[in-house]
C-alpha cells in the first residue's frame, strides 16, 4: 500500500485541511502554530509504531471553540479524523486477484478513516458479486451444484448455501477452502484483514527525541517494566536492540567482553553512516561504554551500573559525554539509531513523519539533513516532513511541498489549519522559508561557472560584454568563454559574498571600481585571505595616468561622453565634449555635468549608457577613441585570461 493523499478534519486546530497529495517525499512548511504537528500526529494514529498513542481524545483534541456543539449533536456517533487514500500494489492486488479473480478489484484505491471511535474504517472496492461467482467457478462442484450457487452475491450466503448441498468430499473441500478464505464474513471484510495487516507502520519522530548521555541500568529495567518509559529510554532500547541485547544482559559482568565489541560494531556502523552526511566535523567517533556506578554520582547513577555514550573528538583529543555534544549532532544520531531500529522491526514498509527535523542545526548540517532524507530514507519509505527552515526546502522539488496555514476567510470567520496542495499562499510568513531558499538558491546559479569573475553591478557586466564581443569580432584576445561575469553590488559586498554562497577561491576573480572611498576595502580585501593575492583588479591598473577609476574610464572619456550625448537623448546646447583638462574619473565629472542642467532634463543612472552602448555598439564602430578603450579592455581580459592556465 502506498499512501495517495491525506485529511484531516475536528483535530485541534485543524476543522478540514482539505485532501492534500502525498507523495514519496512531502513537505509541509508553515510557521509556528499554523497545526503542522497536527496533521503528523492525526495521521499517526492511523497505524502507530507505538500503541500508547494510538487513540484520538475528544476532551483533550477536539476543536476546542466547538467542543461544546460537538458533544450536544454528536453523542454516540463521533466525527472521523483522518482519512487517507491508498493505493495497492502489485502484490496486493495479485493476492486479491488470485483469490476472489480479476473482476473483484474494482479499483486499486483503497480509503481508511480513523476518528474518535478509534477503530480503522475500510473502504475497499470489491464486487462481492464477482468474486462470490469467482469462487463457484474455481469450486470445483458439478455443474448441476454450480448452478445452483451462480445468482449468490455474498460469501457469508455462499458459505451457508454450500451447506445445503448433498453431502460429497468435493463439497467438503469447497466449504473448507470458504471458511480459510473469507471465514464468516464477506470478501471485503477478508481483504480489509489482510490489508490491514500489511499497512505500512507510521513513525513519528519529533526534535526532543534523542537519546541521552547516559543511563542507569536499574532504573531502566525498572522503567521498562512498569511500561513507564519515556523517549530517552525509547531509543535507549532501540540502541540495545540494535546490538542484539538488553540492559539485563549487559548488567551481567561476564558478557562485558563479548557486549563492549557488539557495542563498539554498532557505534562504528551508525559513525559511518551519520559522518557520510555530517559535514560539520569529520573528526568525531562515537563511544559506547558501561561500567559500575559512583557513590558520588547523583542518582540514579549511584548505584548499579551505567551506560554511557560519548563522543570523541580526534582532532583535539578529547571526549565529552553525548549530552555536551552540539543538539544537532545528538538529534542526528539519535533518529539513526531509531530509525535503524523501525527497520528492524517493520522493514521498509514504513511512512516517517519527521516533526521539524533537525531544527537545532545549522544552515548547512540542515542542507545535509535534507540530503539525506532524500537519498537514504525517500527511496526506501515515504517520508513526510514539516518545517519552517528555508534550509530544509528542496528547491529542485517544489511539487512536493505542502503549505499549511491557520486560515481565516475574508470576513473573519475562522477556518482552522488549512493545508495548500501547491506552493502559492497568500500569507507571506507561511511561504518565508520557500521564498528564502529560492532566492538563495537562485543566487547560487549565478555562480553556476566554475571561474567567476565578481563585478560591482550590471553596468560592469554590461560594458565587460560589450568589450568582449568588439574584440572577438576583430579577432583579438576577449574574455575567456568559461568566466562567468556576476554582478554582486559593489566592492564592500564581495567578502558577504564570498562567506555566504561559499565560493572557491582558486576559481574566482573579482574587477572593481577604485574610488576614493574604495580603497581601503580594496586593501582589506586583498590582506583578508578570502582571495588569493593578485585576483583582485581594479580600473585604475588598467586606466594610465590614473590612480582611481571606473569601469567607465576603460571605456574612454571621449567614446563614454558621446554615449553618454546618445543615451540620455541631450540637445546639442547640453552635450559633453571629448576634451578634458586633468585627469579625472569620467563618472564622476559626467555626475557634475548633469547637476548643472536644466530641473526637466533627466537623471544620470550609470546603467542606461551601458546598455545603449551593448545595443547601439554599430554606432560608435567609426569613433576615434574606440580602439584605445578596446586596448585597455583587452589588457584586463588577458590578465584575466590568464588566472585560468597560470594560477594567480
Amino acid at each position: 500500500m502506498r499512501l495517495q493523499a491525506a485529511q484531516v478534519e475536528n483535530f485541534k486546530l485543524a476543522n478540514d485541511t482539505g485532501r492534500f497529495r502525498v507523495d514519496d517525499l512531502t513537505c509541509l512548511v508553515g510557521k509556528n502554530e499554523s497545526g503542522k504537528t497536527a496533521i503528523l500526529k492525526a495521521l499517526h494514529r492511523l497505524n502507530p509504531d507505538d500503541a500508547d498513542g494510538r487513540d484520538f481524545d475528544i476532551e483533550t483534541e477536539y476543536p476546542r471553540f466547538r467542543l461544546f456543539e460537538y458533544k450536544q449533536r454528536h453523542a454516540g456517533n463521533p466525527d472521523n479524523v483522518v482519512t487517507s487514500w491508498w493505493h495497492l500494489d502489485d502484490v496486493e492486488r495479485r493476492w486479491i486477484t488470485d483469490r476472489f479473480g480479476p473482476s473483484a478489484l474494482v479499483t486499486d484505491e483503497v480509503v481508511v478513516r480513523r476518528g474518535y471511535l478509534n477503530t480503522n474504517d475500510w473502504t475497499v472496492p470489491i464486487d462481492e458479486t464477482a468474486a462470490t461467482r469467482h469462487l463457484v467457478d474455481h469450486s470445483g462442484l458439478s455443474a448441476a451444484d454450480a448452478d445452483r450457487l451462480w445468482s449468490i452475491s455474498s460469501a457469508q450466503t455462499l458459505v451457508q448455501s454450500v451447506q445445503a448441498l448433498d453431502a460429497s468430499t468435493t463439497r467438503d473441500t469447497f466449504a473448507q477452502r470458504l471458511r480459510d478464505l473469507v471465514g464468516d464474513g464477506s470478501v471485503t471484510e477478508a481483504v480489509t484483514d489482510y490489508l490491514s495487516v500489511n499497512m505500512p507502520t507510521f513513525v513519528y519522530y519529533a526534535n526532543y527525541h534523542t537519546l541521552p548521555g547516559q543511563m542507569s541500568l536499574d532504573h531502566f529495567i525498572e522503567l521498562e517494566a512498569q511500561n513507564q518509559m519515556t523517549w530517552p529510554e525509547k531509543i535507549f532500547k532501540a540502541l540495545l536492540s540494535l546490538v542484539g541485547s538488553s540492559a539485563q544482559d549487559i548488567s551481567r559482568a561476564a558478557t562485558y567482553e563479548a557486549m563492549k565489541a557488539d557495542l563498539e560494531a554498532v557505534g562504528l556502523r551508525l559513525s559511518r553512516e551519520i559522518f557520510e552526511y555530517w559535514s560539520q566535523n569529520r573528526d568525531l567517533e562515537v563511544e559506547f561504554a558501561f561500567d559500575q556506578a559512583r557513590p558520588a554520582d547523583p542518582p540514579p547513577y549511584d548505584s548499579g551500573y551505567v551506560f554511557r555514550t560519548r563522543i570523541r573528538n580526534r582532532r583535539h583529543g578529547v571526549s565529552v559525554s553525548f549530552d555536551e555534544r552540539s543538539t544537532g549532532f545528538v538529534w542526528f544520531f539519535s533518529f539513526l539509531i531509531w530509525f535503524s531500529q523501525m527497520q528492524s522491526e517493520h522493514g521498509q514498509d514504513l511512512v516517517l513523519l519527521l516533526d521539524e527535523p533537525g531544527l537545532s542545526l545549522h544552515g548547512t548540517a540542515q542542507a545535509d539533513l535534507l540530503r539525506y532524507i532524500r537519498e537514504r530514507l525517500a527511496p526506501k519509505c515515504q517520508v513526510v516532513y514539516s518545517t519552517h527552515s528555508p534550509f530544509m526546502v528542496s528547491t529542485n522539488n517544489l511539487l512536493s511541498l505542502r503549505t499549511v496555514e491557520d486560515a481565516v476567510t475574508r470576513s473573519g470567520e475562522v477556518r482552522g489549519t488549512v493545508v495548500g496542495d501547491d506552493v502559492f499562499s497568500t500569507d507571506a510568513e507561511t511561504l518565508f522559508p520557500l521564498r528564502a531558499a529560492l532566492g538563495y538558491d537562485i543566487t547560487q546559479t549565478m555562480f553556476a561557472g566554475d571561474h567567476c569573475l565578481l563585478v560591482g553591478g550590471p553596468s560592469d557586466l554590461l560594458y565587460l560584454t560589450w568589450a568582449s564581443e568588439e574584440l572577438s569580432a576583430r579577432g583579438r584576445i576577449a574574455l575567456d568563454r568559461r568566466w562567468t561575469i556576476t554582478p554582486c553590488g559593489g566592492i564592500r559586498k564581495v567578502g558577504s559574498f564570498l562567506n555566504l554562497f561559499g565560493v572557491s577561491q582558486s576559481h574566482l576573480a573579482v574587477f572593481t571600481d577604485h574610488a576614493p572611498g574604495e580603497k581601503a576595502t580594496v586593501r582589506s580585501l586583498r590582506e583578508a585571505g578570502l582571495l588569493q593575492d593578485g585576483l583582485v583588479l581594479t580600473a585604475d591598473m588598467f586606466v594610465l595616468a590614473q590612480d582611481e577609476a571606473d569601469t567607465e574610464d576603460l571605456v574612454g572619456r571621449g567614446l563614454y561622453s558621446q554615449v553618454v550625448n546618445k543615451a540620455f537623448a541631450l540637445p546639442a546646447a547640453q552635450w559633453m565634449t571629448r576634451s578634458r583638462v586633468v585627469p579625472a574619473r569620467v563618472v564622476k565629472e559626467v555626475e557634475d555635468h548633469f547637476k548643472t542642467l536644466p530641473v526637466h532634463a533627466p537623471v544620470f543612472d550609470r546603467l542606461v549608457p551601458a546598455a545603449y552602448l551593448l545595443e547601439h555598439k554599430r554606432e560608435f564602430e567609426g569613433d576615434p577613441d574606440l580602439d584605445s578603450a578596446l586596448d585597455r579592455f583587452a589588457r584586463l581580459f588577458d590578465t584575466l585570461n590568464r588566472f585560468l592556465t597560470s594560477g594567480p
